[in-house]
């Protein structure tokens, strides 16, 4: 504990920072590397490497997260939106080149130099979208520019991504635009209203994407097109949670991770499911949920209208993040090669949720009403 006379930027961070979300995180990353000594091995051995290759580079990764994670949420409002207006620039632009030169992976141009930067977008674009929102609700100069520009951030964000293709993100990022513009107040037949594009957007996907329409049809009936390849990993996922019953096999002792190539990633809660059992499995959703509802919670207490919705903004991402990779693995969605948050393996995933997560931790610190300060522009 530090004592209230005590002054300082540590001091002052120790005394406002929500220790609940900051353990909880701390929880998940440990957690994940547990999950990393289950699940990865298998995958290692497979490819040829070490058995503990995967493990060692998600220990190493967690460092670097960790740090990033604690230094953004030492950040001021004003700084949360420099640093967001920063990584948003960079992140699109890494974009373009990994468009232009990006090596091939499954069909997709989403890496370069190492990194996804579309991982580094939605944070960036959950605060910038914030930002806007929260001037273009206000009265002076700035409030329509501003609302132009909370249109213009969602497609400036995801059309690169369509463009990769990464649909899932894609979703995602059209998803938390939308709850920001219900958080931010507007009457709800404008919130029908981009609903409905948003339907529109997605039967237009499905309809001119040959790569989306034969993905949804094979999960809807997978005898349709003639063949499981498309459904194999989420038909695998199932079967691994379903062995595992109740109480699960046991640490180690899992039989599907062996022949799931996604095992370690975007397929680690079904690992969970067979070696841990369900009563785990719902353990780390009611963790997830525990995190979600505290951090709407203290969204909802911010008296500063930018910082509650930015932390609104996060935790929606956070969330729908965490229940559509669930969900993909209980076969509920089709396969969308989306992480669930600090569990499975990803550098640039654990990096860009360090990022995010600071963002989280800084929006919702405790200030005093004079610290509270108007949100300007974010280059203010």
């Amino acid at each position: 504990m530090v004592s209230r006379v005590e002054r300082g930027p540590v001091a002052d961070w120790m005394r406002t920072a929500d220790r609940w979300l900051i353990g909880s995180f701390v929880a998940l990353m440990v957690i994940g590397l547990v999950m990393a000594l289950a699940a990865s091995p298998a995958v290692a051995e497979r490819l040829n490497l070490s058995t503990f290759h995967f493990v060692d580079r998600q220990a190493l990764m967690l460092v670097p997260t960790a740090a990033l994670m604690i230094a953004t949420s030492f950040l001021s409002p004003r700084h949360m939106r420099r640093a967001a207006l920063v990584a948003f620039i960079l992140s699109f632009a890494l974009i373009i080149l990994a468009l232009m030169f990006g090596a091939e992976v499954k069909g997709a141009r989403r890496w370069i130099f190492g990194l996804q930067p579309s991982e580094f977008i939605k944070p960036a674009f959950v605060v910038l979208g914030a930002w806007a929102f929260t001037e273009g609700g206000r009265k002076g100069p700035t409030a329509i520019p501003a609302k132009i520009l909370s249109f213009v951030l969602l497609p400036l964000a995801i059309v690169p991504l369509i463009l990769e293709p990464d649909f899932g993100q894609t979703m995602l990022v059209a998803i938390v635009w939308t709850a920001l513009f219900f958080l931010a107040g507007l009457h709800w037949f404008w919130v029908v209203a981009v609903g409905g594009v948003g339907m529109a957007g997605g039967f237009a996907v499905f309809k001119l994407s040959p790569h989306v329409h034969e993905r949804v049809l094979r999960f809807l009936d997978p005898d349709s097109t003639g063949g499981l390849v498309d459904t194999f990993q989420v038909d695998t996922a199932l079967q691994s949670i379903l062995s595992g019953g109740w109480f699960g096999r046991g640490p180690g002792e899992g039989v599907y991770k062996r022949i799931l190539p996604d095992a370690h990633t975007d397929f680690v809660f079904a690992v969970t499911g067979e070696e841990f059992g369900m009563i785990a499995c719902m353990a780390l959703i009611a963790f997830f949920a525990f995190i979600v509802l505290r951090a709407l919670t203290l969204a909802a207490r911010n008296p500063d209208p930018f910082c509650r919705l930015a932390a609104g903004g996060l935790t929606v991402m956070f969330g729908v993040q965490s229940w559509i990779n669930m969900a993909v693995n209980l076969r509920a969605m089709p396969a969308k090669g989306m992480t669930l948050p600090f569990i499975s393996y990803g550098g640039s995933s654990l990096l860009a949720l360090g990022l995010g997560m600071g963002f989280l931790i800084a929006a919702t610190r405790k200030r005093p009403a004079a610290d509270l300060e108007h949100p300007g522009p974010p280059d203010e």
